[in-house]
């Protein structure tokens, strides 16, 4: 594994972002860091210029159906199934203290 940050840098980073690291913690996000710009440089060594940019390794395309608008659907056919009705419409608990 490089050398590629070290215990005292990750410490200046949690200090700038006001977080207290324990000593466990310390070596752990140093590690996890460490992983994470190792493979950014991994990543940074490929060649690619002769890749082009994509979004996506396999080609897809958005599979979109018409917008045809259809019958609504009446209170009288899902309102029967509700728990609670009131006026005709759902009645659900109050929440958050709502007053009426």
């Amino acid at each position: 594994m490089s050398d590629s940050i070290s215990s005292d840098e990750v410490k200046h980073v949690a200090y700038l972002a006001r977080l207290r690291l324990t000593s466990e913690e310390l070596v752990t996000f140093t590690d996890q860091l460490r992983a994470v710009l190792d493979h950014a440089k991994d990543v940074e060594a490929l060649e690619l210029d002769d890749v082009e940019p994509m979004s996506h390794p396999l080609p897809i395309e958005n599979t979109m159906r018409k917008d045809i608008p259809n019958p609504m659907l009446k209170p009288s056919d899902f309102l029967p199934q509700a728990p609670a009705v009131e006026g005709g419409r759902f009645l659900v608990p109050k929440i958050l203290g709502e007053e009426e």
